[in-house]
């Protein structure tokens, strides 16, 4: 069993920044480079998600992580649905669209799942609480089939 030593060990930190990644490179293609407000929101959607992780990884409290990790998932559902506009417009092509979109999910769910287990941390325990010992086979960061 590996622990989460790092913040970027987290899967769901990892997700986030493929969907960046992911998020800039259909951004800068088509009429959809052209449409500066509509790129720039979904980018600036897609950015805060690893940097709320990481951001609730540092504080070391399982009650500010959990909370924090659910700022991240709000930022994942925003992408998600900023993606609608992009489909909608002909900017990005349905694959991209269903890509981008699974991935946000995934993210939504690992983010939710790991908040679980730092509450259910938090609930259970008053020993000294180390997030870089967070066994990472505690939580899914994949959806179910």
């Amino acid at each position: 069993m590996s622990a989460i030593r790092r913040f970027e060990d987290i899967d769901a930190w990892q997700l986030g920044r493929e969907l960046t990644r992911r998020v800039y490179e259909a951004t800068r293609g088509s009429s959809f480079a052209r449409d500066f407000g509509l790129r720039d929101q979904i980018q600036r959607a897609s950015v805060p998600i690893t940097s709320n992780i990481a951001e609730g990884f540092e504080r070391r409290s399982p009650q500010d992580f959990a909370r924090i990790l659910l700022i991240a998932r709000g930022s994942a559902g925003e992408v998600r649905s900023q993606l609608y506009a992009p489909l909608d417009l002909g900017s990005i092509e349905q694959d991209t669209f269903d890509d981008l979109y699974a991935l946000a999910t995934r993210i939504s769910r690992a983010t939710v799942a790991l908040a679980r287990h730092n509450r259910a941390h938090a609930d259970t325990t008053r020993e000294p609480y180390d997030p870089y010992l967070v066994p990472r086979t505690e939580y899914p960061t994949t959806a179910p089939s």
